[in-house]
Formats: structure tokens, sequence, C-alpha cells
């Protein structure tokens, strides 16, 4: 593998197309595609400040790295990527990848972040300003994960997500074979229209959780008291260690809760209208 140590780049493409490279110590100045098309990168402790310098990469490993914000747009159409222990402050980030092992990774303006990628573990990774991250993505492992940002994971298939705290409005819409554990969910409108669903040991909080689900499970969550007009429309088997606010609608299945303050059951609910719902008081 040919080493690259202590040099600075510009321009346009200035790596366009290595094999076997390792950079140490580079910096990559204003310009376009430093490294595309390239294939086995390694960068240690490498600042990025130009754009787009990882497009169609195979197999490539980053640690101890800044992305600043010019560089913009910086990992798409690419595979096998290792991140490790870096800051990502450039926005717009993975795009259409194979293949995306994150560790130690702070992303603070994940905007349009993580879309259309596929085979995806995160490990002890924060990000915030997420709007719409994780778009169309799928096959995706999660744990220790922190994030700010609203309508976050529409339309994701296979997901787990373990020890995370995520504050968003509108996440898992749309959602395909999602399981979350042991985490905290908070925003309104929590995974509309989503099938296959599975929360487990969670906190829930926000308006209008849970509602039109296909397939929803909910096992040992609790629901914050702002948790209200929950599961309107949906298919829901639920166990709540908690009092929830109000229940509306349930279209089928059952809810086993500590308490419910109101139970809405009115002329708007579908067949077949029977869902099974038991409180302990």
């Amino acid at each position: 593998m040919e080493i690259i140590k202590n040099k600075e780049f510009g321009g346009e493409r200035p790596l366009f197309a290595s094999r076997g490279l390792k950079l140490e110590n580079v910096t990559v100045h204003a310009g376009e595609s430093a490294l595309k098309c390239c294939s086995d990168i390694e960068a240690v402790n490498c600042r990025f400040e130009g754009k787009y310098p990882f497009w169609h990469v195979k197999g490539f490993r980053i640690s101890d790295c800044e992305f600043t914000p010019g560089a913009r747009a910086a990992l798409w159409y690419s595979s096998g990527l290792l991140m490790t222990d870096t800051q990502v402050d450039a926005p717009k980030m993975f795009r259409e990848m194979d293949g995306v092992d994150l560790r130690n990774v702070r992303i603070p303006d994940a905007q349009e972040t993580l879309w259309l990628c596929r085979n995806v573990r995160l490990r002890d990774v924060w990000v915030s300003n997420a709007d719409y991250l994780f778009m169309h993505s799928a096959d995706i492992d999660i744990d220790r994960y922190r994030q700010e940002g609203n309508y976050s994971f529409q339309y994701c298939r296979n997901v787990v997500i373990r020890n995370a705290g995520i504050h968003s409005k509108d996440a898992f819409w749309n959602t395909e074979n999602v399981t979350v554990y042991d985490s905290s969910l908070s925003g309104e409108y929590l995974a509309w229209h989503s099938r296959g669903l599975r929360l487990v040991r969670c906190h829930i909080s926000g308006t209008q959780p849970l509602c039109y689900c296909k397939g929803l499970v909910l096992e040992d969550c609790t629901f914050d008291a702002d948790a209200d007009l929950a599961f309107e429309d949906s298919d829901v088997n639920a166990t709540i260690l908690s009092h929830v606010t109000s229940v509306k609608n349930p279209r089928t299945g059952s809810i086993r809760a500590r308490s419910i303050g109101e139970l809405i059951i009115d002329a708007n609910i579908l067949p077949p209208a029977d869902c099974r719902i038991v409180t302990e008081s």
C-alpha cells in the first residue's frame, strides 16, 4: 500500500482512481472529487474541506478525521466503509451506499443524511439537525445512538435499534419490519402507517403516536402524559406498564395498560372494531 503523509491537495480530482492508498495527516482543500473512483483507501488523521471527496469508492477506512462544512455530500455511491472516531460537520453525507459502519462518530448537521443506503451499522453515534435522516434505507443495525431531528427513518425496512434516544417528529413513517429496544422515542405522530413495528421496553412521548399501523407490537413500554390519542385505526397488541392519557379508535388486537384516562370509541372507528382493552384500574 502506498503511503502519503503530511501533504496537502486541492483542485479537482487530485487522487482520482487511486488504488491501495493510505493517507496520514493529509489535508484536502477546496476543490471537487479528490478521491473519486478509488478503491482500498485508508485515511487517518486527515482533514477534508472540498466537495465530494469520496464518490464511487470501494473499500475504505476513515479514522480520526474531520469533514468540514465545505466537504458537503462527501460519501456517495460507495461501498464498504468503516468510519471511526470522526467529526462530520459536512451536510448531506452518505447517499446510495452499501455497507456503512460508523463507530464513535458525531454528525451535528445530519440533515438529509443516509439516504438510500443498505447494510448500515452504527455504534456510539450522535446526530443533530437530522431532518429527513435515513430516507428509504434498509438493513440497519443501531446501538448506543442519540438523535435530534424530524422526519427520520421514513420508508426504511429491516431496522433494529437498541439503547437510543430519538427526538423526531414523524419518525418511522411507512416503515416495514422495525424493532426498537430499551429506547426513548419523543416526537409527534410516531410511526404512522408503519408495518411490523415492534417496541420493547421503550418510553413514548408526543401527541397521537402509533396510528394507522399494521402488525404493531408493544412489550412493556411506558407512555408520557403528552402521548395522547394513541393507536387510532391501528392493528395493535400492546402491554403498557404506565398510565395512558387517551386511546382513540384502535381497529383490532389488544391493549393492556395500567390505566387509561380517556377511551374514545366513536362512529369513526373502522372494522373489525374489536380491539380488547384491559386496565388494572
